[in-house]
């Protein structure tokens, strides 16, 4: 099976970072800024690139803004958790992963994954049921950041939290109903942090497995956050303390 990569910086990441594409095509008229530089890191790296018309792109990846380039690549490939932790374990760092409970929207899934990228995150979990994958819209909107965090698919997120605390991960979950403010507590460890749906939040079971609930503080009329900016809060807050005690 096959996927497309759309967009001129997300295909450019995935030539940056290696990964593998079977082609790229370019709608004409389009070579000039970024795109000179896409296809010339697809030459070097014998990667074929095709010329075709700008409404075959529009029909072959419909309501996208595509910018006049798309690559054919495998379609993506998760990882299991323990190749998260061994990512950890093989840059000596306390593990820091990131679970997702239910996260249907694919910018949402994007944009979490940009800011996993950009926090040291080793790596992403997702329910099987009930939850975006990696589809062509998530790639898109992870502006290439998915090229560079591992995603795990799970079929059961409260027994693959049971397995962490296991492997000797604290599970911290960000909730409205949470007793601690998120500075308040020692996040630096080895961790994993939930991340609830944008409707229904964090299912009960799950929630009853985590070691504690934190709350962001929030002035506002709105009572929560969207999970993508939840997830930037409480992802740069646990960066910010593991910096500090590295200091």
């Amino acid at each position: 099976m096959s996927d497309y990569v759309i967009g001129r910086n997300p295909v450019l990441e995935v030539l940056k970072s290696g990964g593998p594409i079977h082609k790229i095509l370019v709608a004409k008229g389009s070579n000039k800024g970024s795109v000179v530089e896409i296809v010339a890191r697809a030459r070097d790296g014998r990667i074929p690139v095709q010329e075709v018309e700008r409404n075959y792109l529009d029909n072959l990846v419909p309501d996208s803004n595509h910018q006049g380039v798309a690559a054919l690549v495998p379609a993506r490939e998760y990882v299991e958790v323990e190749d998260i932790l061994e990512r950890a374990r093989g840059k000596e760092e306390d593990p820091f992963i990131l679970i997702l409970d239910e996260i249907e929207d694919p910018h949402n899934l994007g944009a979490i994954l940009r800011v996993a990228d950009a926090a040291g995150v080793h790596g992403v979990i997702i329910p099987k049921r009930r939850a975006v994958g990696l589809t062509s819209a998530v790639v898109k909107a992870s502006a290439g950041a998915i090229e560079y965090v591992p995603v795990a698919r799970v079929a059961n997120l409260v027994q693959t939290v049971e397995k962490l605390k296991k492997e000797g991960c604290w599970v911290v979950a960000a909730d409205m109903d949470g007793t601690v403010l998120w500075q308040n507590k020692n996040l630096s460890g080895p961790l994993a942090c939930v991340i609830g749906s944008e409707g229904k939040g964090i299912g009960r079971l799950l929630k009853e497995k985590c070691d504690f609930l934190v709350r962001i503080p929030m002035k506002g009329q709105v009572s929560s956050l969207n999970a993508s900016t939840a997830a930037a809060v409480l992802c740069y807050e646990i960066l910010r303390q593991k910096e500090s005690d590295n200091g």
